[in-house]
């Protein structure tokens, strides 16, 4: 009977050790080598797979006591894929919890408002937070690979702050800002004020482009659409300088001269009446908005003052002594 007793006393000092030193390990502080240490867990891993890409992405942790403590807390069907950023001072239990939590290292990448599409793709081809599958792919290509059924993809894609994951793949960051900029142009088209001065959906979208172009100011938005709107009424081409400098490419030099507004390109609001053929760029709601619900106005013209608004005119005469008041600097 005495040696069952002492049996089961060592036993019970083995198991109150190894428990002691369990809890010990789970809650003593990780050092690492460097801090910040960036580990991507692949998708569909196990407990084992996640505790040894761990110890591989240079995380000090014992896989054999991790994947126990993942066993013990119930979390072994619970950790996610991603990539995670660890500080020195995280207890295993920390980066347990902060792997089931799907607490991953996130990047931000801003599209502009006004920009163009080869402006887009450019800076998230140079973004080193991107994995960059479409880098190179043709426009055509990458609206393909989006199941996009559109020929061309200027101003499909919606100026925003997109979130996402270290090492996420572009074109779930293109899917996103395409799939964004359908749903935001249906609502403004649900929202259309009566008598537009064209009829669907993908011509708000390329006035909305020439808006967003022209004026950054709010309160002019509504304005510059409602000059447009008049001038394609009338027949009157609509003389919209950032068209024809969409059009000119790479050869425009950064100044619009006389000579550039001769050049025939399919942009050229000075020699082709109507609407470009597509958006020249990628148009905010704001600006989609005043496309479809341009201002009760008669003019037909406007200029810029130089403090960012733009002074409008129900006429040529009224126009001539505008410019030459903001442009020529006469009074």
């Amino acid at each position: 009977m005495s040696f069952l007793r002492n049996l089961l006393i060592a036993a019970l000092v083995l198991i109150a050790v190894a428990g002691g030193t369990f809890y010990y390990w789970v809650n003593r502080p990780l050092a690492f080598a460097t801090s910040p240490l960036d580990v991507t867990i692949r998708p569909h891993s196990s407990t084992r797979s996640v505790s040894e890409q761990l110890e591989a992405g240079g995380v000090p942790i014992n896989r054999w006591l991790f994947e126990a403590l993942a066993r013990v807390l119930q979390q072994t069907t619970a950790l996610k894929s991603g990539n995670y950023e660890f500080t020195t001072g995280l207890t295993p239990y920390d980066v347990l919890l902060k792997i089931a939590r799907g607490d991953v290292n996130q990047s931000a990448l801003t599209v502009v408002e006004g920009w163009t599409f080869a402006r887009m793709r450019a800076e998230i081809n140079n973004d080193p937070a991107v994995q960059h599958d479409s880098a190179t792919m043709t426009d055509a290509q990458l609206l393909a690979e989006l199941g996009a059924s559109e020929g061309q993809a200027e101003g499909l894609f919606f100026p925003d702050t997109y979130l996402f994951n270290k090492g996420e793949s572009d074109l779930a960051i293109y899917r996103r800002a395409y799939k964004e900029a359908k749903e935001r142009l249906a609502q403004a088209w649900a929202a259309r004020g009566p008598d537009l001065a064209f009829q669907t959906p993908y011509e708000a979208l390329i006035m909305a482009s020439l808006v967003e172009k022209e004026t950054g100011v709010q309160a002019d938005r509504a304005l510059v659409s409602a000059v447009f709107s008049n001038r394609l009424k009338k027949g009157m081409p609509l003389q919209t300088d950032p068209s024809v400098i969409y059009g000119m490419g790479a050869a425009y030099e950064g100044r619009l001269h006389k000579h550039d507004l001769q050049i025939d390109t399919a942009y050229n609001t000075y020699l082709h009446p109507g609407l470009p053929p597509t958006p020249i760029a990628l148009p905010g709601m704001a600006s989609l908005i005043a496309a479809v619900n341009p201002a009760t106005s008669t003019a037909l013209y406007f200029v810029s003052r130089g403090d960012g608004h733009s002074e409008f005119s129900e006429n040529l005469g009224e126009h001539n002594r505008a410019v030459d008041k903001y442009i020529r600097g006469k009074q």
